[in-house]
């Protein structure tokens, strides 16, 4: 649980000794590749942090296609937080693209350590901040850069889901067909 305290402290002043004591709160769980952290129609009762592996968070759009919305690596939080945060069905699915090993707390858990502790309701305030920022990135990315910039930018900050994800899920999150990335990578191949 090493990154998962280190990852902690970066964002609030843990101690040890308070980390060591809200320990019990989080559970290790893994998931084999392409099995399922969250899935539309059920409730996500669990977020995790990623300690190793890749996530990746789909949503069928009205053609009944799986649209890639997100990658989670490690390091990074996910969950289904639109139901996570109401105890509503997600409307979306998180799965693993490789075998992946997560710390999880579940949504009662969670309520508890914030009532418990004002340490607790700063780390889950801050973890919402960011969230919600990168949110606002992704997609300021998708309205603002073409194809390529798009494709240029996950190399440079996602090189792990560009070695590791199909062709097909990094183009549907680059919002862009399979032959337009290939002829992406064939063009930057070539310099």
């Amino acid at each position: 649980m090493e990154s998962f305290n280190l990852f902690l402290k970066s964002i609030a002043p843990i101690s040890d000794q308070e980390f060591e004591n809200y320990s019990p709160y989080f559970k290790i769980r893994t998931l084999a590749r392409n099995s399922y952290f969250a899935q539309i129609g059920k409730i996500s009762h669990e977020a995790a942090f990623i300690k190793k592996g890749l996530l990746r968070t789909y949503y069928i759009n009205e053609k009944s296609e799986e649209v890639t919305s997100c990658f989670c690596s490690e390091n990074n939080l996910t969950t289904s937080y639109k139901s996570f945060i109401s105890q509503q069905p997600s409307e979306l699915s998180i799965q693993a693209v490789e075998d992946t090993e997560l710390i999880t707390i579940s949504y009662n858990d969670l309520q508890i350590l914030y009532q418990k502790s004002p340490l607790w309701q700063n780390i889950g305030r801050t973890i919402a901040e960011r969230q919600y920022m990168v949110m606002e990135q992704y997609a300021s990315v998708l309205c603002n850069e073409s194809a390529k910039e798009k494709y240029m930018r996950m190399l440079k900050e996602q090189p792990a889901v560009v070695n590791k994800a199909s062709v097909n899920d990094i183009a549907s999150y680059l919002g862009i067909t399979r032959r337009t990335l290939s002829r992406i990578r064939n063009e930057i191949a070539q310099k």
